[in-house]
């Protein structure tokens, strides 16, 4: 009779021991976001978290990712502020709607499981969700043997927080002549690298650490900048009863962001040149000979975030954002849609 053979997870590909190495660091950094709110910890099998504070609270919730900003992260080797991006991405995208972010889970999978990387990609995870006072309170780590390729990786962010019912930014009170305002991004955030990558690195020849002069750094360095979070400046005019409406500028850019925070029958004004471009659009405008659709429902030109305030407050309200030390541009105004038009017009 043939002595049976002994094939372990190992053998599969999953190596547990390795997790467990990963999960050791994993909850140290996480209990670092930890605050009174946080009931169980990390390990068990649901998340428990005790809201308060709110008389009457709406939960909103996101999930999101940061596409292939993870290819430079693989090109590179640094792993460490792809996870701050992603949190800041989620956090963005429930505060435009006047929410303070609760608590956060993580999900991280890969084929071969690297504790140094992901331990890494997680630091980068917690770091942002103590900047923006929000526990990781959970999340999966998940090896998968032949379902990526070596070295690469995709992770997902998941995020609840809470506003009060009356006091929910749904932008039904933004009406034609108020004021709209941009604040700046600090580059691509985590939209249009599949076009970017394109341009810098097949079409324009760069490798990850060339130099540009254009850029003041290397590729890798302008491409791996953090998507940085807005959430203290929409408190600031949230709180001070200043703002109607906000729009996260993700994919779509400018174009098709701007619309999502107005009520039907008004339009965006955008006036061109009136924030400063940062130098990678131009630069990969200028390497594809990109078209103007393209370029503006691609990336973020510069703006991270576009504001609409009252035009009779306007002025306050970039004052409060000044004594924040946060730039801010007057960028356009709400106006009337007309049939048959676009909803952003650029003038």
């Amino acid at each position: 009779m043939a002595k049976k053979i002994s094939i372990r997870y190992a053998d599969a590909g999953v190596n547990i021991g390795e997790a467990d190495r990963a999960l050791v660091s994993i909850k140290k950094m996480a209990r670092s976001t930890f605050g009174p709110a946080v009931l169980t910890d990390i390990g068990s099998f649901g998340a428990a978290y005790a809201l308060s504070g709110f008389r009457k609270p709406v939960l909103v919730s996101s999930a999101d990712g940061v596409g292939t900003k993870l290819k430079v992260a693989f090109l590179t080797g640094r792993h460490d502020t792809v996870g701050q991006c992603l949190v800041n991405h989620c956090v963005n995208d429930i505060a435009v709607q006047g929410a303070r972010p609760l608590f956060f889970l993580d999900y991280f999978s890969v084929g071969k499981l690297n504790a140094a990387v992901a331990a890494a990609v997680i630091s980068g995870i917690a770091r942002g969700c103590r900047e923006n006072g929000c526990a990781l309170i959970g999340g999966e780590t998940a090896e998968m043997p032949g379902l990526y390729a070596e070295g690469e990786y995709d992770m997902a962010g998941f995020i609840v927080g809470a506003a009060e019912r009356g006091k929910l930014l749904d932008g039904a009170s933004i009406k034609a002549g108020d004021a709209l305002l941009g604040l700046p991004s600090t580059g691509l955030h985590t939209n249009g690298y599949s076009l970017a990558r394109k341009l810098l690195f097949e079409t324009a020849g760069y490798g990850p650490e060339s130099q540009v002069p254009e850029l003041g750094c290397t590729v890798s360095e302008e491409l791996l900048k953090v998507h940085r979070s807005y959430l203290k400046p929409l408190r600031t005019l949230i709180d001070a009863g200043l703002l109607k409406g906000a729009a996260h500028i993700t994919g779509g850019g400018i174009t098709d962001n701007t619309p999502r925070m107005l009520p039907k029958g008004l339009a965006a004004a955008i006036t061109l040149g009136s924030w400063p471009v940062l130098p990678v659009f131009e630069l990969l405008r200028e390497i594809g000979n990109v078209p103007d659709d393209d370029y503006r429902r691609t990336f973020n030109l510069g703006l991270g975030m576009i504001l609409a305030v009252d035009r009779a407050k306007s002025a306050k309200a970039e004052a409060a954002l000044k004594r924040l030390r946060q730039p801010v541009y007057r960028v356009g105004e709400v106006v009337a849609a007309k049939r048959g038009r676009a909803r952003v017009e650029y003038l």
